[in-house]
């Protein structure tokens, strides 16, 4: 999946791509790209709501963590978006963004 916006520097980004896993409303992924050198959430599914935890090293070795809520929506297409509100617990700030997966057949490349 990858986010549809940028973020502001340091967080998720454009060129961030993550690779979500689930099982039995488990739910974990690994994320890179961009300003992110290392991110890793996990989290529960319960329906359409995602709810879970994230950490991430950024480029300027700095690590940041925070909690965020999703729901999912499924597109025409048979593609998965999310639409996450997120917020930092390591420090402040807070905010929207969605992520979504790549059209069938295609594998996003950073722009």
């Amino acid at each position: 999946m990858f986010p549809v916006a940028d973020q502001a520097a340091g967080q998720v980004g454009t060129r961030t791509r993550f690779r979500y896993r689930e099982r039995d409303g488990r739910v974990w992924a690994e994320y890179d790209g961009g300003d992110i050198l290392r991110g890793h959430l996990v989290g529960t599914r319960v329906g359409d709501r995602l709810d879970f935890r994230y950490v991430q090293l950024r480029a300027d070795g700095t690590t940041a963590s925070g909690h965020c809520v999703s729901r999912v929506e499924a597109l025409p297409d048979g593609r998965l978006r999310l639409h996450e509100t997120w917020r930092w617990e390591s420090g402040p700030g807070s905010g929207n963004s969605v992520v979504e997966e790549p059209p069938r057949g295609t594998t996003p490349t950073a722009p």
